[in-house]
């Protein structure tokens, strides 16, 4: 009966996707992902982190809506450069529109406006603009639509939902003209909502699960009644916005979901959680009811995460997003698969050790253990080549021994760094081609990489 419900919430919502993050050391490839959520699953769309040339590829001819998204340290460049702009739409976008991957829209960067980098937050806007400028070239503005995902850290003030604004300064310098942006080509201010954040202790947990009874929680502000944490969410995303003006733009929740597992302290931690919470979120989502702010309407919603990510930082709980092992099998029952399946018991809470690191490149030493290396192509351009190293090592991974006083840090070029970068990148993620790309500044080799950083001094 489950299956039928999100059957028809996809025919006649406004969608249910999936987040398909690839910071895990083993993980199927592309067109096996590809083929499994177009056939066994009810999902109709997927976001990329990235702009992932193979992973385009693979979802041609599917049918899935996907979104792609421009990585953080790309941000700046594409809002100084049109022609940049352009370029990166001619490479990492059109050529896979063309060749039949349902390409929806571009998200510009991660969490821009939640990060404490000023440089960053002033080139998000100009550099959507510049996006979508690139798209008008190509013709492709209609089909697609370039937006960004916010952290619910872009509020000031959340609770009650009716007095929810964004913070300060960043409100009339940022989001204003961001909120101009999206109402003037039609695309949708995209949330990342997760009330598993806003647990402490086990009192909050049914309200976050959908389990709190018609008395629910009322908002002193408006008088309406909240029955669950996601509507308190996302009313309080529209309250900030209809704050400012922009009550009309529609509202996206870019990401939400619950981890299976996680430390002991971590409240609702759990596979039973997990999946309750993603049911009803989607089956809630796509009913038509809406929100107590916005009745009587669907969301389109994209649960997080595909499959788990155990090279991400942070407590146990960020490894274990997933909904699917590497081979595909269901990790809990999130009532997305086309056909039922057994779903094994699994622990609620885990402790295990951490993940080994990925072996590195180590300077004036052959590497043992692989035959490949990814290295920078002879031509590539510095400064891209710095958004490499910018890109692996702003994203968690450890690049501690190309710091001042490491082991790799010698010799101090940015072509050696960028080798020990983006090598460490390759291995981590499994070898594959497609992670050697780096905006085609990258190529596999079977030359040791400290042979290319001796040749640089």
């Amino acid at each position: 009966m489950l299956i039928l419900l999100l059957s028809m919430a996809v025919g006649g919502a406004a969608g249910i996707g999936v987040t398909y993050g690839r910071r895990a050391t083993s993980l199927p490839p592309p067109a096996d992902v590809a083929r499994f959520l177009a056939r066994g699953t009810v999902l109709d769309r997927v976001r990329l982190l990235n702009a992932d040339p193979l992973a385009l590829r693979a979802f041609a001819g599917m049918g899935l809506a996907v979104d792609v998204t421009v990585p953080n340290a790309l941000v700046p460049r594409i809002a100084d450069s049109v022609a940049f702009a352009r370029q990166w739409v001619r490479d990492s976008v059109a050529p896979h529109a063309a060749a039949g991957t349902n390409v929806s829209r571009i998200l510009v960067g991660r969490d821009v406006i939640s990060q404490a980098n000023r440089t960053l937050l002033l080139c998000l806007v100009p550099a959507m603009q510049n996006l979508h400028t690139a798209l008008l070239a190509t013709s492709l503005h209609r089909r697609i639509k370039v937006s960004a995902a916010h952290s619910l850290g872009v509020l000031a003030v959340s609770t009650p939902p009716s007095a929810a604004r964004f913070r300060e300064g960043y409100d009339a310098a940022v989001v204003k003209p961001l909120l101009a942006f999206l109402r003037a080509t039609g695309a949708p201010f995209m949330v990342n909502a997760y009330p598993f954040y806003g647990l402490t202790s086990d009192a909050g947990l049914d309200f976050a699960l959908f389990r709190v009874s018609a008395e629910g929680v009322t908002d002193a502000g408006t008088g309406l009644v909240y029955t669950n944490a996601l509507d308190a969410q996302l009313d309080a995303v529209h309250s900030a916005m209809k704050r400012l003006g922009f009550g009309d733009v529609d509202v996206v929740v870019a990401e939400t979901g619950w981890p299976w597992a996680g430390e002991d302290w971590e409240v609702g931690a759990g596979a039973d959680h997990a999946g309750d919470y993603n049911r009803n979120a989607i089956r809630h989502l796509g009913s038509g009811v809406g929100t107590p702010l916005m009745p009587n309407r669907t969301f389109e919603v994209s649960i997080f995460s595909l499959f788990d990510e155990n090279l991400k930082p942070g407590p146990m709980s960020e490894h274990h997003f997933g909904l699917f092992h590497a081979d595909m099998t269901p990790i809990y029952d999130a009532g997305i698969l086309t056909a039922p399946e057994t779903v094994g018991p699994v622990s609620a809470k885990v402790t295990p050790a951490s993940p080994a690191p990925a072996p590195a490149p180590d300077a004036g030493a052959a590497d043992s253990g692989g035959r490949q290396w990814c290295v920078p192509t002879p031509a590539a351009d510095a400064a891209v080549l710095q958004e490499n190293i910018d890109f692996v090592c702003g994203g968690g991974m450890d690049c501690g021994p190309i710091r001042p006083g490491g082991r790799c840090y010698e010799p101090d070029t940015v072509q050696a760094h960028a080798a020990y970068a983006m090598n460490l990148y390759f291995r981590s993620n499994g070898q594959h081609a497609f992670d050697c790309d780096f905006g085609r500044t990258g190529v596999v080799t079977t030359v040791d990489p400290s042979k290319i950083s001796s040749s640089s001094t």
